[in-house]
């Protein structure tokens, strides 16, 4: 037995999405989403690896600031945000955070060191 299943699009409404400036119509996405907790996100993306140290990760909590230093002095922050958008040795782009924003992953690694001092 087949079934047809039809769906006019015309019964849906219509949605306009642009990158206007706000209030010129559309809708207009934060940078950073309303409610951003890097903390949480942290706990949801980065705790598996960044909590052991697995595969070489730096670790996070107090006391790990020397896993970070030597690469904040070689590399700078603006390069290990960026190693974390475009990923690095065995951690993927945006390392388990699919659907972080840059300037997202920038807080979560900024919460990241703030957290290892």
């Amino acid at each position: 037995m087949k079934y047809l299943i039809s769906l006019s699009l015309a019964a849906l409404p219509a949605i306009s999405l642009s990158s206007a400036e706000p209030g010129a119509g559309g809708v207009h996405l934060a940078q950073i989403s309303d409610g951003f907790d890097p903390e949480a996100r942290y706990m949801a993306a980065c705790f598996a690896c960044h909590s052991t140290g697995a595969a070489g990760a730096p670790r996070v909590g107090p006391g790990n600031a020397g896993e970070w230093a030597p690469r904040l002095e070689e590399k700078g922050l603006d390069a290990i945000v960026e190693s974390t958008v475009t990923g690095i040795g065995t951690m993927p782009p945006k390392g388990l955070c699919f659907d972080c924003t840059p300037e997202e992953l920038r807080a979560i690694v900024e919460f990241m060191l703030e957290s290892s001092e």
